[in-house]
């Protein structure tokens, strides 16, 4: 399958339960009031039947669907804009293509990059663009080391800071409200014993928006673009930093890790 169509409502309560999961003060929910940037996350998602899942918890048949069979599959780095406002209270329309495949040797081998547009419309015009690139990569056969906490360096004057505490719970109802049903964010024995992950992976798509609702407290305003990319696994059982600095190209955000390690950064620019 290389695209697929989903039609639904902006109901209130996804974004009033994401709010929730991401610790952050939800938004006004009257019909006509605008969805923040990047929360249609929870919104207008695939609904397979359980026996259309592979044993990674992803389905067979998805856009993307897997290039070949027994591969990993990682988030990589995502692009969204706002054409105009999602609006609450009213239908939407979102449609989701596989726009490309690009092979890379790696350090761990042969890396496939997968590249998704999702365009999302609301009264038949576009309101958000939604770019995302996903990597697809042989089993290395060995179990990654935990990483070592250390101290971070001080933040950056000017810049805001939110330290998150990632445990089971917190990616557990991440999961549930995008219906991602993929088994390294939740079945710790598949994690560490099938993929090799010292432990569960904190999702892509959660360290992008703790790091947009984070530039658009500091704006006070909504953010218009935002472009970022994962740059090493983050695992629960630790303590990450969440970073917002204001620049001349707009807000740069970043997460950080327990041992110091860049897992996500971004540029935020708000209206």
């Amino acid at each position: 399958m290389n695209r697929q169509v989903i039609d639904g409502y902006l109901d209130p309560a996804p974004a009033l339960a994401l709010a929730g999961v991401l610790g952050v003060d939800p938004p006004d929910i009257d019909a006509g009031d605008p969805l923040p940037l990047l929360w249609h996350g929870a919104y207008l998602l695939p609904s397979p039947r359980q026996d259309e899942l592979g044993d990674d918890g992803h389905p067979r048949d998805g856009v993307p669907s897997s290039p070949a069979p027994g591969l990993r599959r990682m988030f990589a780095s995502g692009s969204v804009s706002s054409v105009r406002a999602l609006r609450f209270g009213q239908p939407a329309r979102r449609t989701t293509e596989l726009v490309g495949t690009t092979t890379r040797e790696g350090r761990t081998g042969t890396l496939i990059f997968a590249s998704v547009r999702s365009t999302i419309e609301q009264d038949d015009e576009v309101a958000v663009i939604d770019d995302q690139t996903l990597v697809y990569r042989a089993p290395s056969g060995e179990a990654a080391p935990a990483p070592e906490p250390v101290d971070l360096p001080p933040v950056a004057a000017g810049a805001s800071a939110r330290v998150i505490e990632l445990d089971p719970v917190l990616l557990f109802r991440f999961s549930a409200l995008t219906y991602n049903a993929h088994r390294i964010h939740y079945d710790r024995a598949y994690a560490t014993g099938v993929e090799g992950y010292p432990g569960l992976l904190v999702h892509g798509p959660l360290q992008a928006l703790l790091m947009i609702e984070l530039a658009r407290a500091q704006a006070g305003r909504p953010i218009e673009r935002f472009e970022y990319r994962l740059s090493s696994p983050l695992f629960d059982g630790q303590d990450a930093r969440v970073t917002a600095t204001p620049g001349d190209d707009g807000i740069a955000t970043a997460v950080h890790g327990a041992a110091g390690q860049l897992t996500a950064s971004g540029i935020a620019v708000p209206e």
